[in-house]
């Protein structure tokens, strides 16, 4: 095993710069590369960097495994997540590593041209070695996309529960779209948060924006209605549709004391009278 890391270590040190230029001529080339997410200088500095980590991690041993071979990963990790945040693909991020193997086995059948088991196994063993670091570049790749669309969630839920002062002592909280168990939560939070700052005394929930109300739709309604009881805050309900009236009751879903309207204004108006307060209409300015 020490003759064969050698070897591979060895023949990649001997032909380093022209791996490199090759590598980097394959990648700019390629009907994968994306010149307008990344230029052909960072590719040749990137590659650089990933070459000279690898280069290290072999002599260090071929298990894939050690502190060498973690640095290797780290690199790859930096490259996915940065590539992925740029906008490319799982397969175009991984072409960055398999697009080497084309440059090492080119070398290893130069230098092993008389030994033909040798560079079978050599061949073998950086076939495995790149494979195994593709496979890392697609899960590091996957696992950043995935915290960009759980920001991007959570960015569109705070967006859509917006909770406005409408007047002193008076909040509302307009709800579009469906409500799930996470919304629920994050609405709880944004309206208990806004009562406390606010000192509110009314909060008002319009559903007027939500498509459906079945069961599991008013069981989210009620606890935020109980959560914004225990801080002292009375709750109104509006929005409250013919079509969304009937269903309720079809359901036999009970509100209990629940105020509910049918709109906004007359939320806003029952509010008002709640808190002492009254709209009244006054004569038009004379000119």
């Amino acid at each position: 095993m020490a003759d064969e890391k050698s070897r591979i270590q060895d023949v990649i040190r001997k032909h380093e710069k022209e791996i490199l230029d090759e590598w980097v001529s394959l990648q700019t080339s390629s009907a994968t590369h994306r010149s307008d997410l990344v230029s052909d200088n960072d590719v040749r500095q990137e590659s650089q960097a990933f070459l000279s980590t690898f280069i290290d991690a072999v002599q260090s041993g071929l298990s894939g495994q050690g502190k060498q071979w973690d640095e290797v990963r780290n690199v790859l990790a930096q490259l996915s997540r940065t590539r992925a945040l740029k906008g490319f693909s799982p397969s175009e991020t991984a072409m960055f590593v398999f697009s080497l193997k084309q440059p090492l086995f080119a070398r290893l059948a130069s230098e092993l041209a008389s030994d033909p088991k040798a560079f079978a196994e050599e061949s073998w063993t950086v076939t495995r070695l790149l494979d195994e670091l593709g496979l890392k570049t697609t899960e590091h790749y996957l696992k950043t996309r995935e915290e960009v669309i759980r920001r991007q969630q959570q960015d569109m839920m705070e967006l859509s529960t917006p909770v406005v002062s409408l007047w002193q002592g008076i909040v509302a909280l307009p709800i579009i779209g469906t409500l799930d168990s996470n919304r629920t939560q994050m609405v709880m939070e944004t309206l208990l948060q806004r009562i406390v700052e606010q000192e509110a005394a009314i909060a008002i929930i319009d559903i007027t924006g939500v498509p459906t109300v079945d069961t599991l739709v008013a069981q989210h309604l009620l606890k935020a209605v109980a959560a914004a009881r225990l801080m002292g805050a009375d709750c109104i309900i509006s929005g409250i549709r013919p079509q969304i009236a009937q269903t309720i009751v079809h359901l036999g879903v009970t509100l209990g004391e629940v105020i509910t309207k049918a709109t906004l204004a007359d939320a806003f108006a029952l509010a008002l009278t709640k808190t002492g307060r009254k709209v009244v209409r006054v004569a038009a300015p004379t000119s």
